[in-house]
C-alpha cells in the first residue's frame, strides 16, 4: 500500500502522504488490509513525513510491524519536496534502527545498481525500491540482480537495443490494453527511453502522437542502431521536476491528528 503519494489533489482530500499524520488511520486501515489479505504477504510504503517540521516515518514503520505488514519502505524525502533535492539516506538508516522484526526497503535516488549497494551499506536496509530511474531504462532491475549477485552488471544496451526493448514494450502494452489504449501507454515512455541520444528529439513530437504499432515501428526504423548508451541519461531526471510544494490538506486535518476516521467515515462527515 502506497502512503507515499505527495500530489495535492490526494492529500487535500486526507490521503495519500497525509495518512501517515494520523497514526490510528494509519493502524486501522493496514490492520483491516492485513486481516483480509490472508496468506498474500502485505507491504507498504511512506514518505519521512509531509514536511522537515512534521515528520511521521517512524511512527508509520512501527505500525507497519506492529499491524502484520510483511515489509516497510520509505522514500526518503517528506510530500512537500515532492522529488526535488537528495533523498535523505540517513532516515533509512534510522528507521532500519527502529523497526527490527521485518525487513526496512530504502527508496530515493536508486539510479543506478551501484547507487543500491551504496544504500544498502550506508543504511542497513534489506533491500531496495525502485521508482524513477527505471523509466525508460527496464534492464536496471538485470543490473541490479547482478551486482546483488557479486556480479558485474552487463553493459548497458545501444541506441539499436533500446529500439528492440521500446518495440517489445509497446507490443505488450498492445496486448493487454488492446492497440489504442496501449499506444496511449507508450507514448509517455519514448522520451524516457531516447533520453540523452543525441538526433532523437526531432522524432520525439510524432513518438508522442503514434496511434499504432505500425505506425511506431516506421519511426523506430529511422533511428541507427549503433549510439552507445549516453552516460548523461544514466542519472538524468525523469518524470518530475525540482520543484516543491506546501502541502494541501484538508482544513482542521492537523487539529485531529488523534482520530481514526477517513474523511469519507460517516462519524467524520456528521462531524464526529
Amino acid at each position: 500500500m502506497n502512503f507515499g503519494c505527495p500530489v495535492r489533489k490526494v492529500t487535500a482530500a486526507g490521503g495519500g502522504a497525509a495518512i501517515p499524520v494520523k497514526p490510528k488511520l494509519l493502524a486501522r486501515i493496514v490492520r483491516s488490509v492485513v486481516q483480509s489479505a490472508g496468506a498474500v504477504p502485505v507491504t507498504i510504503k511512506f514518505r519521512k513525513g509531509i514536511d522537515e517540521s512534521l515528520l511521521t516515518y517512524l511512527d508509520a514503520g512501527r505500525i507497519g510491524e506492529s499491524e502484520g505488514a510483511r515489509a516497510v519502505a520509505l522514500h526518503a524525502r517528506t510530500a512537500a519536496q515532492l522529488y526535488s533535492g537528495e533523498a535523505d539516506w540517513s532516515a533509512i538508516a534510522a528507521l532500519k534502527q527502529h523497526v527490527r522484526t521485518i525487513p526496512v526497503l530504502g527508496n530515493g535516488d536508486i539510479f543506478e545498481c551501484w547507487d543500491a549497494l551504496r544504500m544498502m551499506r550506508q543504511t542497513g536496509c534489506d533491500g531496495v525500491v525502485v521508482g524513477r530511474g527505471c523509466l525508460g531504462r527496464p534492464w536496471l532491475f538485470g543490473e541490479l540482480c547482478a551486482v546483488l549477485d557479486g556480479n558485474e552488471p552487463p553493459a548497458p544496451p545501444d541506441l539499436g537495443g533500446v529500439v528492440d526493448t521500446m518495440r517489445e514494450h509497446a507490443r505488450l502494452l498492445a496486448e493487454f490494453f488492446g492497440e489504442p489504449q496501449g499506444m496511449l501507454q507508450i507514448r509517455k515512455f519514448t522520451g524516457w527511453y531516447l533520453k540523452g541520444f543525441p538526433s532523437t528529439k526531432k522524432l520525439l513530437v510524432p513518438l508522442h502522437l503514434v496511434k499504432s504499432l505500425a505506425e511506431l515501428e516506421e519511426l523506430l526504423a529511422l533511428l541507427p542502431r549503433d549510439v552507445p548508451y549516453p552516460e548523461i541519461a544514466l542519472r538524468a531526471r525523469r518524470c518530475k521536476d525540482g520543484s516543491t510544494q506546501v502541502v494541501s490538506l484538508p482544513e482542521g486535518y492537523l487539529q485531529c491528528r488523534d482520530e481514526d476516521v477517513a474523511i469519507e467515515d460517516p462519524a467524520f462527515l456528521d462531524g464526529g
